[in-house]
């Protein structure tokens, strides 16, 4: 299973990015500390990341999997290069990689 349900972007404010998402159109906001806000749309989650020090330089689209390795394995043979390596988050683990034209994305695993 692939699909994609979350993107990441940049934000001066975690916070003030998730308060406006709520007021404007109604969406659940889940606080993760004061750099880093979740936002959940219909059928898409978005994430807002204030910490400069993790901060996305662009929006990162990330695809959901069931199987983190078979993932990796996917993109390194397609070509994409793994530019951050499997690391855990709240609520699961992901890598990133970059696509042969440049983008950046990253895949995820729920936790089990």
């Amino acid at each position: 299973m692939y699909e994609v349900d979350f993107a990441e972007f940049p934000s001066t404010s975690a916070a003030a990015s998730g308060q406006f998402f709520e007021r404007a159109f109604g969406w659940t906001v889940t606080p993760y500390g004061p750099d880093y806000t979740d936002v959940r749309a219909a059928g898409l989650t978005l994430g807002f990341q204030s910490d400069p020090a993790e901060q996305p330089r662009a929006p990162l689209l990330t695809i959901r999997t069931d199987d983190l390795a078979t993932a990796r394995k996917a993109v390194e043979a397609a070509g994409g290069v793994v530019t951050k390596e499997p690391f855990a988050f709240p609520g699961g683990r992901r890598f990133h990689f970059r696509e042969p034209g440049g983008s950046e994305l990253a895949v995820w695993c729920p936790e089990d």
